[in-house]
């Protein structure tokens, strides 16, 4: 072997090598690493905007993880770290792209948005030491990176348990940390109502209490008296979307119709088929009685939305559209009537026509809808995407009709499942989804072509909470998985290396510790 071919050799064997002991997730698209390494000290300046939100979130990184205090300047300097802001040199740029580079005394993260920039910071900190130090180093490093798929989310349940708006904040530190960029917020269902509706407020008067929950697993049948609740106020949703903004994150609320209803029939039962009286839902899962579909309840629902519109700028509003019982269809005048008169011919159709008339409302606002795969059922609204958790059939036969879709199948995607063994797990919904299997999953279905593809916007994780009462709870649920979805939407996970996936994440319970974040260690 030529002297040229062995340095290449080595060269290349020491990149890759080095490579896959850094701790990165998502992984990068494209790294580099050199021999070498950058040093930070208390001399080195941060050379940014000084009310630049991202110059100060990576001061604030800087500080927590090194104890070191970084003053933010515009002035150049050789001893650096340059978050430099580009202007798009084309129209179909990338705008989570981004580049960072280190030298010996300088580190430059640029990009075409503030959303890549701070994806640049988020991977400068996964390199950074978990240690107080008045020096220290970064290894000698290029990369440059964008994300495969536009949704990448998480969900969360909040109307079985209610968290506070503290936890909601620190949910979206969460996803922030692993590029995530979706934060879907179920705000709504039979077991509790939990946003604040000013027009009508015996929403959260009555709709956000309940007088006891089930006790132990759905099995059980057990049940305490307890007094349940809480909501969010208009003022916190702002709060919360402006926070999760910030860090360039979409929250997609949840309002759900028609089924999930009970909670909101039980303050205003008018707009049921029965009449009620209701209460809201102790038992978990699907209860009967459900919004009603005449024109009164069209108009109480438009009023909802507005103001919910109004609260959440994201393009689209959930609208749920999942297991809607036809029991009290079935049994409804009202019901039988509107079918005859718009001549449908079961009431899987009248549940297309609710879902269709509440999509042209969202859309004359300029939104779109977004609903659970049961919206395929009778015919799909002519805008809406859909959520796919029945499997992934939903999604693809959606895709194939040119309809955007999330993935998110139970089989994969759903982290109210045990992880581990169950004797040794806290009580979980059931089934068993570990790390492995989360990491191993293809948000695009081989059964769509090149073309149908394109409609698959990405994929999230849905955190249902019957079980799940505390954050720390939570906290456990989606640490470590998260870590392995982030991969997958970002679109660089290999189930073939999910050994060198598991060693990486390994390396980031050192963070969890250091934050006190809780998190499993199931195999």
């Amino acid at each position: 072997m030529s002297k040229k071919l062995l340095l290449l050799f080595l060269l290349l064997f020491n990149l890759s090598f080095a490579q896959e002991q850094l701790p990165l997730i998502p992984q990068p698209k494209s790294v580099l690493l050199g021999k070498g390494s950058c040093t930070i000290t208390a001399k080195t300046t941060i050379q940014a905007d000084k009310n630049s939100f991202e110059a100060n979130y990576l001061k604030e990184v800087i500080k927590a993880q090194t104890g070191l205090d970084l003053k933010i300047t515009s002035k150049n300097s050789s001893n650096s770290i340059q978050l430099i802001l580009k202007s798009p040199d084309a129209t179909n740029v990338n705008k989570e792209h981004y580049k960072l580079s280190s030298s010996r005394n300088k580190i430059v993260i640029t990009a075409f948005s503030n959303q890549g920039i701070l994806y640049g910071i988020q991977t400068l900190s996964q390199l950074l030491p978990l240690e107080k130090s008045a020096e220290i180093r970064v290894p000698w490093i290029r990369i440059s990176d964008q994300p495969k798929y536009a949704w990448r989310g998480m969900h969360l349940d909040c109307a079985r348990h209610f968290f506070p708006k503290e936890f909601i904040k620190k949910y979206i530190d969460y996803l922030a940390m692993y590029k995530m960029n979706t934060f879907h917020w179920h705000l709504t269902d039979g077991q509790g109502w939990r946003i604040e509706i000013k027009k009508y407020p015996k929403l959260t008067e009555i709709g956000a209490y309940r007088n006891g929950s089930m006790v132990g697993h759905y099995s059980d049948q057990k049940f305490d008296d307890k007094r349940y609740g809480g909501f969010y106020t208009q003022d916190d949703i702002k709060e919360i979307v402006a926070y999760a903004n910030l860090r360039h994150i979409t929250v997609v609320p949840e309002i759900e119709m028609p089924g999930h209803a009970v909670a909101a029939l039980a303050a205003y039962p008018e707009y049921s088929c029965t009449g009620g009286p209701f209460e809201v839902g102790k038992i978990w899962g699907v209860l009967d009685d459900v919004f009603c579909p005449k024109d009164e309840t069209f108009t109480f629902l438009e009023n909802i939305l507005s103001e919910v519109i109004d609260l959440f700028p994201s393009k689209y509003i959930h609208i749920g559209g999942d297991e809607c019982p036809k029991v009290r269809w079935k049994a409804c005048p009202k019901c039988q009537q509107r079918m005859k008169t718009e001549n449908l011919k079961d009431e899987h159709e009248l549940q297309s026509y609710f879902i269709q008339r509440i999509e042209k409302f969202v859309n004359a606002k300029g939104r779109k809808i977004i609903g659970w795969d049961e919206i395929l059922e009778g015919g799909l609204a002519p805008n809406a995407a859909v959520m796919s958790w029945r499997g992934t059939e939903g999604g693809i036969a959606a895709a194939k009709e040119k309809h955007y879709v999330v993935m998110s199948p139970g089989s994969h995607c759903y982290f109210d499942h045990y992880q581990g063994e169950p004797k040794n797990e806290p009580i979980a919904f059931g089934g068993y989804t570990p790390v492995e299997k989360v990491y191993s999953f293809n948000p695009t279905p081989k059964e769509l072509s090149a073309d149908e593809a394109q409609y698959i916007l990405g994929a999230q994780a849905n955190l249902w909470t019957e079980y799940i009462e505390t954050p720390s709870h939570v906290e456990y649920m989606i640490f470590p998985r998260m870590l392995a979805l982030s991969e997958v939407v970002w679109g660089t996970s290999n189930p073939d290396k999910f050994a060198d996936f598991q060693n990486r994440m390994i390396q980031h319970f050192d963070i969890f510790d250091k934050k006190g974040i809780n998190y499993s260690k199931s195999r």
